[in-house]
């Protein structure tokens, strides 16, 4: 099966672009958000291809006035990796590894704009994130990471926004093997995943770019930990192992601060300071728009949440990105910037305090 693809110098084993691996979980995925340098808007979007089921799903998903409006679409892929759209949503490469555009067509939903990425920096590539549940291969897959600068527009139901230089955001590639798609038939024989705990945080200052994040055990053991400090001049330091202390919103598995110490003299502290946008809204734990489901041909869907909906307690809202003000503590230098607090928290997590799959921290 030769694609546009097998005209690049892309191919990783003897066959096709079209055939990726031998695992079913793979997938490449495209990740986008952004928001006004007040916090009033913020949207975020999405493409995923899954070349061993046939499908590619994108969403867009804004917030605005308190209300966050979703577009879902989904594909057969025919095998196709360089067709980078799905119905109403397309993005175009202008640049590798420097700018992208995201463009959302008028259709019979609320949602459309052309919206340009311009990347701040060279993309940081987190380390290699491998998971296993028992024998069978949970996670195994590669990002790479960038914070950059939009502009473009948006319209909300007619209501056109303006983008310009000061809305920042970030942008990721992954790819590799996670569950998506159907459910496995028949599970490991000690069961699937219990646990997951799960912090991102790019954060976006005048001259500096940070990504932290963590993926623990139960016992708060990190199986990926990695902080990193990107300069304006493209400069990286790395930091191996941070530490960090999590305060939570009571009765929630939401947090109403984090800090982090990289290595005892360069610390980050965010405070969740503006809209909370549920990540199902891109598709993530969506019973229905999950990453991978067959919907057809074709196949879009306009959906909402309101800022009640996204409330601790739905599952639609459990896996969330919050938009934070970061403070950074460099040595003699302090910094302050806006960015997101991504956050997934199930099952237990001993250094925080939290019990059982789901229970509130106390």
């Amino acid at each position: 099966m030769l694609t546009k693809g097998d005209d690049y110098p892309l191919h990783q084993r003897a066959e096709p672009i079209a055939f990726a691996g031998s695992d079913r979980n793979f997938y490449d995925r495209y990740f986008f958000n952004g928001y006004a340098p007040d916090g009033s808007v913020f949207f975020a979007a999405a493409m995923g291809f899954y070349p061993q089921l046939g499908i590619v799903d994108a969403s867009f998903s804004v917030i605005v006035d308190d209300v966050q409006h979703i577009l879902h679409a989904s594909r057969h892929s025919g095998g196709e990796r360089l067709d980078l759209s799905v119905g109403p949503i397309a993005i175009a490469i202008d640049a590798p590894l420097e700018t992208l555009t995201l463009r959302i067509v008028a259709n019979d939903g609320l949602l459309a704009g052309e919206l340009r990425f311009a990347g701040r920096h060279f993309p940081v590539e987190e380390p290699r994130f491998t998971r296993r549940n028992g024998t069978r291969l949970f996670m195994d897959y590669t990002r790479m990471t960038q914070n950059g600068h939009w502009s473009g527009w948006l319209s909300v139901d007619g209501q056109r926004v303006d983008v310009g230089a000061d809305w920042t955001g970030t942008r990721d590639r992954s790819w590799g093997i996670r569950p998506v798609g159907a459910a496995e038939p028949q599970p490991p024989p000690q069961g699937n995943f219990s646990q997951f705990f799960w912090l991102w945080t790019p954060c976006n200052f005048a001259d500096r770019s940070l990504f932290f994040h963590s993926n623990d055990d139960g016992e708060g053991a990190a199986w990926n930990r990695r902080a990193v400090l990107v300069r304006g001049n493209g400069g990286e330091r790395h930091y191996a192992d941070p530490a960090f202390a999590a305060e939570w919103q009571p009765g929630t598995r939401r947090l109403s601060r984090l800090t982090a110490d990289f290595d005892g003299s360069t610390r980050l502290t965010l405070t969740p300071a503006g809209p909370l946008f549920a990540m199902s809204g891109l598709g993530y734990t969506h019973p229905t728009w999950g990453h991978g489901f067959d919907h057809g041909e074709l196949e879009v869907a306009h959906d909402g949440l309101s800022e009640t909906e996204r409330q601790w307690g739905n599952p639609l809202a459990m896996h969330v990105q919050a938009l934070v003000r970061a403070e950074l503590a460099d040595g003699d230098r302090s910094d302050s910037g806006i960015g997101v607090l991504e956050q997934l928290f199930v099952g237990p997590h001993a250094p925080t305090g939290l019990t059982g799959l789901l229970d509130p921290a106390a």
